[in-house]
């Protein structure tokens, strides 16, 4: 068969939520087709219609994508990526039309459908360089203040907030208390908050939703501590199972809650899915720390380089806590390389752990940084990364990468209050998601990331709509 190097298509009309009756009135309905196909240089382009037509027992030869409205699951809150000190650094370097078009790429009208923004309190890796809101040795934190975030930061996420207007859902992580608050002294490399700051650093937390609220930020949640098992060369600091939970039950928690601010979602973990299960039943184990959370972060770096990720994790802690959601706050191609920003595998990186996460019960999904320059950053301890658009700020350039147009082919068509619906694929080649929107429409992803052209069938209630998945191509279907 042809080989093709990848593709993307999207399809939809409108669904009834009986979808017998929907078939009996509506037997030959077409749904729209959107194509991503590097080999052809065409992206997300309309390709026309294909037509349901009855199909009652498909055979074992019959590739198909089973899909079932009479099965609803967990419905999705958003779908983002971090605006970081880089992020915004990097965007206000570029001239107003390219700050302008990258802005509306992602949240504007046309754009991806963003509506989730994360951002970092205090300073991460993809900072230009570690700073905090407070001066040294401040217990009573008098001297706090988020004058740093007003050059760039803020005034980016604001940009965003009034082009994504009500769904707009901000969440923050710290990277690092300050380094008088930890055992080695220091923002990076690790080292644990000490006892002592404890409730300081809870305070700490409020005295920054009050300062982004009082410009306007309104804030939906936080996690407690991005990535609290990784002692980086960057800003980290370490909590075990246990100690993230005191801190969470006796400080972070109440003083949230004696503030006003009961109704902000609180995440734990906002780590890996290889430790997600025993975090989440250890931290979780009493009832009086429970609740305060109300939704698991995770990161996919445990083992994102292969087709192995721990996606059964997922699914496992699901069901163990049925009423906090999954929240995936992070993840991206690392080790940044100018020359492979148009490879069509970061494409399939994406397709490959969104879909998944998503049918193992992710609510919440959101991409690292929006935005990074010619190098990958900045970022002031040299761990350059990839991120769905690259500018160079050089030429005022500005790229796009297959993750932009994967993540597109979900997020454009998937939104807000989505409810998952049933999918099965009877291919192991192709991976496949449903979400109904409130509106009626079914939003259906389909992908092939193996070497092989498949002709396959899109199944519901006995109609199918032929389809050809072509090698290492995406799909989705909004019915």
């Amino acid at each position: 068969m042809k080989k093709l190097i990848v593709s993307c298509f999207v399809i939809g009309v409108a669904f009834n939520a009986n979808a017998q009756d929907y078939w009996k009135k509506n037997a030959g309905k077409t749904a729209k087709v959107v194509f991503t196909h590097s080999k052809t240089n065409e992206k997300m382009v309309d390709k026309g219609t294909v037509k349901f037509e009855k199909m009652p027992q498909p055979k074992e030869t019959d590739a198909c994508i089973f899909v079932d409205p009479d099965f609803k699951y967990q419905k999705l809150i958003g779908i983002g990526g971090a605006i970081t000190d880089a992020s915004a650094e990097t965007l206000y370097k570029l001239s107003k039309n390219k700050q302008k078009e990258i802005l509306e790429a992602y949240y504007g009208k046309n754009g991806l459908g963003y509506t989730v923004v994360r951002t970092n309190m205090n300073s991460c890796d993809f900072s230009s360089d570690s700073y905090t809101y407070v001066q040294d040795n401040d217990n009573t934190l008098k001297t706090f203040t988020v004058a740093h975030d007003e050059k760039f930061k803020i005034p980016m996420i604001k940009e965003a907030q009034k082009m994504i207007g009500k769904d707009f859902t901000f969440y923050f992580s710290p990277w690092s208390p300050p380094a008088w608050m930890k055992s080695n002294k220091s923002m990076l490399k690790g080292g644990r908050l000490e006892n002592a700051f404890y409730q300081t650093w809870a305070d700490y937390y409020v005295k920054f939703i009050k300062e982004y609220e009082k410009r306007g930020i309104n804030v939906w949640g936080l996690t407690v501590q991005n990535e609290p098992m990784a002692t980086q060369t960057w800003e980290s600091c370490i909590y075990t199972a246990e100690e993230e939970g005191e801190f969470l039950k006796n400080n972070l928690g109440p003083t949230l809650w004696k503030n006003g601010y009961k109704d902000k979602k609180v995440m734990i973990w906002d780590h890996n899915r290889d430790l997600i299960y025993q975090r989440a039943t250890t931290t979780l184990s009493d009832p009086e720390t429970s609740k305060y959370a109300s939704g698991i972060g995770y990161h996919w770096y445990e083992t994102w380089n292969n087709k192995t990720q721990l996606f059964d994790n997922l699914s496992e802690t699901q069901r163990a806590f049925p009423d906090k959601f999954l929240a995936f706050t992070e993840g991206c191609k690392e080790q940044f390389d100018m020359s492979a920003i148009y490879d069509v595998k970061l494409g399939e990186l994406y397709g490959r752990n969104m879909l998944n996460d998503f049918n193992k019960g992710t609510a919440l999904w959101t991409d690292w940084n929006v935005l990074l320059d010619e190098t990958g950053g900045p970022n002031h301890v040299g761990n350059f990364c990839f991120a769905p658009i690259i500018a160079d700020t050089k030429t005022d350039e500005v790229h796009y990468t297959y993750e932009y147009y994967y993540i597109g082919h979900v997020s454009k068509f998937i939104k807000p209050n989505a409810q998952r619906i049933g999918t099965s694929s009877n291919r192991a080649a192709l991976t496949s998601t449903t979400f109904m929107n409130e509106n009626g429409q079914l939003v259906t992803v389909i992908m092939n990331d193996s070497d092989t052209d498949i002709d396959t069938n899109l199944w519901i209630e006995g109609m199918a709509a032929k389809l050809n998945a072509p090698a290492h191509s995406i799909q989705t279907v909004i019915l």
